[in-house]
């Protein structure tokens, strides 16, 4: 059973293989970014408490929903413990039920990138601002676990500018919904 009381590179790997519902699609995680908190410069918590990142400091397994770059929703779950400001980055995943939802929300792409990078994962899963703080355990996002763990690989992050060799990212090796760097990482 996943703890969202860990911190969040130890939630992280348990994330991979669960399934994410939200609005009608369901989605299996296949790559996570992990945020440790204050003490990570990349993280949107480094500089403490902000009313954007304050779901981040809330507790864990609840979601952070936030935009980026102006345009995209992007999703986090909280982890490790209340106020420690930790979570992990929805990257990518293979969505597995809501095909036509999925579809609709995200045009004509190729199946492996229907939730292949956060803005994507955001789109096909129609996360929204008012998701912010919202439960992983129901109604509206059923967090899954998974009945077996898959092979999985870490490495460092991708596109951030700080704490760049944090070996951060996980997910499963030579998935084609991974969004970045598929196989074994180059360390």
């Amino acid at each position: 059973m996943i703890n969202f009381e860990d911190p969040a590179d130890v939630v992280a790997p348990q994330l991979l293989g669960a399934t994410l519902t939200h609005a009608g699609v369901t989605m299996r995680i296949t790559e996570v970014e992990a945020y440790l908190g204050t003490g990570d410069p990349a993280a949107h918590t480094a500089r403490g408490i902000t009313p954007r990142n304050a779901a981040m400091f809330g507790p864990g397994g609840h979601m952070y929903v936030y935009l980026s770059y102006g345009i995209h929703r992007a999703g986090n779950i909280v982890c490790a413990p209340e106020g420690t400001g930790q979570g992990c980055l929805l990257r990518a995943g293979e969505i597995i039920d809501g095909l036509d939802l999925a579809y609709a929300r995200r045009g004509d792409v190729p199946f492996h990138r229907l939730a292949q990078g956060p803005g994507n994962v955001g789109q096909a899963l129609a996360f929204d601002l008012t998701d912010n703080h919202a439960t992983v355990t129901g109604p509206d996002f059923v967090l899954t676990e998974r009945v077996e763990e898959p092979e999985w690989v870490r490495g460092p992050r991708i596109g951030i500018s700080k704490n760049v060799d944090a070996l951060y990212r996980f997910w499963i090796p030579g998935h084609k919904t991974v969004s970045g760097r598929r196989g074994r990482p180059k360390l």
